[in-house]
């Protein structure tokens, strides 16, 4: 499944590439209209353009509708409502043309066949506005042919403002009256219409290069916006496997557990029969063995079912705390009382390596709200790999303190071979062993620091390790504020744990 997400990432960083890809080839000169797989984002430009001039069809209805009534002051009725039909004419063509397109469904009509029939209409469009150039043009009339002039550049920079996704489009019809305007000019022979003229023809160069630049930046937002879609589309795919990939990890976690769980009572059964036939044997408590090595035989396989059944006890443990069904019974415990206990169940362990235990008890330490027997597993599992881990003839330096937030912490300090950050998490895992265990062959099954983990856990507290190469490891367990009682909380807590069971739900709702 780790697999499966890994590839799924990697194909979303070389979607992400492509981006970038498509990105550069776009200001490097290369026309997005010559690939063949450019065709989503030029219908994307079209439709921008139909909805650009369905927008604002009536800007230049009303520009004609000013210019027609401005140009009666000169021109004969009769001719100006021919002109002004022939543009609303044009006009209605090129709408019907993009109402056609908006609710066209035929794919076997191409992108470029809609181009090619705006373009015409535009062309037309353009052409009609052009007729005032030499219909209207009163020879010696300056203040009319401004306003005439004047009239068409703003046609052609609304044209340009509309059309700007299409350079066709833009050259069909502000080209058309661009070109017009200049010839009316020149064949005026006059100073001030050459330079009218030269007006136009510059402004149609600058028009055109901002259009450009509008084209590009449209192109790009629509490439960016269908790449952003398939890679937002990919990640959820890659987020669906995850989450299957999760949900079949924690159906095969619950299996396990329930195996283990099942395995650990099955196995304890036949376990306690050997371990008490095996203490009999080895006692000779039937009599003396014929055979004096059937004495020391009988002793190892107490000692190997005694180690199994501590084994079996921890699988069951931790199945349990993972499954959160590990319920803890909270009541006040000395730390100091636990730690002198345990540590007295394990000083012929220290004794046989000559390994000294010093211990820090201050005095006057308060009393812990907690899991008695969770804290003795705790404490024996940290002070039995401190004895494993270190050297013969080392020191373990253990204690309890308290610490600058009024958080409690039991600590464990060896002298053994430290590790590294990366064997630190490894030896958090089930079932995982340090590098050091591995090559002295320490017995264990890579279950202690796990379980101390999550039997911390379950108190509120946390595990911090600090170790490095050479220089020993130190391990500290912290208890929360919470858990530190004081002596009126002390005395409350004696009291909630010899109450019955009716009366402890009746503390807890009034409480």
């Amino acid at each position: 499944m780790l697999d499966k997400i890994q590839k799924a990432t990697d194909d979303l960083e070389k979607e992400l590439s492509d981006v970038a890809c498509a990105k550069t080839s776009s200001h490097s000169g290369g026309s997005i209209w010559e690939d063949e797989k450019a065709e989503p984002w030029q219908r994307e430009l079209l439709t921008l353009f139909v909805k650009n001039q369905m927008r604002v069809s009536l800007a230049l209805p009303l520009l004609a509708l000013v210019f027609f009534a401005t140009n009666l002051l000169w021109v004969d009725w009769a001719i100006s409502i021919g002109w002004l039909s022939l543009i609303l004419g044009a006009q209605g063509v090129q709408l019907f043309i993009c109402k056609s397109y908006q609710k066209s469904n035929d794919s076997n009509v191409t992108v470029s066949d809609w181009i090619g029939a705006l373009a015409a209409s535009e062309f037309l469009y353009a052409a009609c506005w052009s007729l005032p150039l030499f219909v209207f043009w009163e020879t010696g009339n300056i203040a009319q042919h401004t306003i005439t002039v004047a009239t068409l550049m703003t046609v052609v920079a609304v044209r340009i403002m509309i059309a700007n996704s299409y350079m066709p489009i833009i050259i069909a019809g502000t080209g058309l009256i661009t070109f017009s305007i200049v010839i009316r000019c020149t064949m005026e022979a006059n100073p001030y219409y050459l330079g009218l003229g030269a007006t136009a023809f510059l402004a149609e160069i600058f028009f055109i290069q901002i259009s450009r630049r509008l084209q590009k930046t449209a192109r790009d937002m629509l490439i960016f916006k269908a790449q952003r879609e398939q890679l937002i589309g990919k990640l959820e795919v890659a987020k669906i496997d995850a989450e299957r990939g999760r949900q079949q990890a924690e159906i095969a976690n619950i299996a396990k557990s329930r195996f283990l769980a099942t395995m650990s009572h099955e196995l304890r059964t036949p376990l306690n029969a050997i371990l008490g036939f095996s203490e009999i044997l080895s006692e000779e408590m039937m009599g003396p063995h014929s055979v004096s090595v059937y004495k020391d035989y009988s002793g190892d396989i107490h000692n190997s079912g005694d180690y199994l059944l501590n084994l079996i006890n921890d699988i069951l443990d931790l199945s349990r705390i993972e499954a959160g069904k590990h319920q803890i019974e909270n009541s006040p415990i000395s730390l100091v009382d636990v730690i002198e206990d345990c540590s007295r169940l394990l000083r012929m362990k220290l004794q046989a390596r000559n390994q000294t235990l010093s211990v820090d008890l201050p005095k006057g330490m308060p009393k812990l709200l907690g899991d008695e027997r969770a804290l003795r597993q705790i404490w024996l599992n940290l002070l039995s790999n401190a004895n494993k881990f270190s050297d013969e003839n080392t020191t373990i330096k253990a204690g309890v303190k308290m610490l600058a937030n009024d958080s409690m912490a039991i600590f464990v300090t060896d002298e053994g071979p430290g590790m590294t950050t990366s064997e630190i998490e490894n030896a958090l895992g089930m079932f995982n062993r340090g590098e050091g265990a591995e090559k002295k062959a320490i017995e264990g099954a890579g279950l202690g620091l796990p379980i101390v983990q999550g039997l911390i856990k379950l108190h509120g507290g946390d595990l911090h390790i600090k170790s490095k190469l050479g220089e020993g490891t130190t391990m500290t367990v912290t208890f929360p504020p919470t858990r530190i009682l004081t002596e009126s909380q002390e005395a409350f807590a004696q009291t909630l744990q010899r109450a019955s069971d009716s009366q402890k739900a009746l503390i807890s709702m009034t409480s």
